[in-house]
């Protein structure tokens, strides 16, 4: 029990490692105090550009992993070890989102939430990032392509997911769709009010099927 928490600690020490914030120090800027003020992948792209954002996403993206593989490690029976792989990515997730380091404002965890699944399941990535490329090419709204990315997994764990552990994955998709959601209902409300940002540029099926 005591490695299973030290475990955890570890997932939610690492997740706090904002990837944004860090290289922002690098460089000498907050960018929270920019674009929409938010320490993801997205703002980063928006307001830094392309190597940047990638560099993000890279930190992001393996600390999750990384607090997901140790999580696994070093136990025997394989329900337990994804199970404790699971609440160690899911404290990486909420370091991410609520960073230590950072005065607990950080990004939207999406990428740390692809983190874990690379390494436990990565059919769930292929599913949330198909899902994300599928909506932002109609509609260019990434927040929206986030939270359906989220929605999408949860039939996907309930006919996808190896067999005897899919009543554990069924329960972790529900936890990460509701979570996903928590995290961008600013996003919903600026939906809602219709002054959400757009990438038009990424929007290639909306124009295909406009001609």
């Amino acid at each position: 029990m005591m490695l299973d928490a030290a475990k955890i600690l570890l997932g939610y020490l690492l997740g706090s490692i904002s990837g944004s914030l860090l290289l922002g120090r690098l460089r000498g800027i907050d960018i929270r105090q920019q674009g929409s003020g938010n320490a993801g992948g997205t703002n980063a792209l928006r307001t830094q550009g392309v190597w940047f954002a990638l560099g993000v996403i890279l930190i992001d993206v393996g600390k999750s992993a990384l607090a997901a593989w140790v999580g696994g490690c070093w136990i025997a029976d394989s329900g337990h070890a994804l199970r404790v792989a699971l609440l160690a990515g899911a404290a990486a997730a909420a370091g991410h989102v609520w960073p230590l380091y950072f005065g607990f404002r950080g990004g939207k965890g999406v990428a740390a939430v692809l983190g874990v699944l690379l390494v436990l399941w990565p059919l769930g990535v292929a599913v949330m990032v198909g899902v994300v490329l599928l909506v932002l090419a109609i509609t260019g709204y990434v927040g929206l392509g986030s939270i359906l990315s989220g929605v999408a997994l949860v039939p996907a764990a309930m006919l996808f997911a190896p067999g005897p552990d899919r009543p554990v994955w069924t329960v972790a998709a529900v936890v990460i769709a509701a979570f996903i959601l928590f995290t961008h209902r600013s996003n919903v409300r600026r939906l809602r009010a219709g002054t959400e940002n757009r990438f038009e540029r990424a929007r290639v099926l909306a124009r295909l099927f406009a001609k």
